[in-house]
């Protein structure tokens, strides 16, 4: 059974920084793919902030573009979003996933709150 424990969250203010971590088990983490999600009060849909590949490229959404950066460390199946710059608008919860094709896969964890203040 795949689990995903993310911590790092809090609150925040605007220009701030904060560093996500997501440790997985039950899957072999350094095949795949990684990806970091974010879902904002309200909003019903989980948004795709960043990803990162087995093989280490990066994807950033626009809005996480600059700010924000993904890593991870195989030896600990732990993948990082390292987030500077932070806006009001970055309020949210944070999930990781594993992905395939595109997709989340497996079940969502408890995610992590971020919430940035003005």
């Amino acid at each position: 059974q795949v689990q995903l424990v993310e911590s790092g969250g809090g609150l925040v203010q605007a220009g701030g920084s904060l560093r996500l971590s997501c440790t997985v088990s039950g899957t072999i983490f350094s095949r795949n793919d990684m990806g970091w999600y974010r879902q904002a009060p309200g909003k019903l849909r989980r948004e795709l902030v960043a990803r990162v590949a087995s093989g280490g490229s990066t994807y950033y959404a626009d809005s996480a573009k600059g700010r924000f950066t993904i890593s991870r460390d195989d030896a600990k199946n732990t993948v990082y979003l390292q987030m500077n710059s932070l806006k009001p608008e970055d309020t949210a919860v944070y999930y990781c996933n594993v992905i395939v094709a595109a997709v989340p896969v497996y079940s969502w964890g408890q995610g992590t709150q971020v919430t940035v203040s003005a």
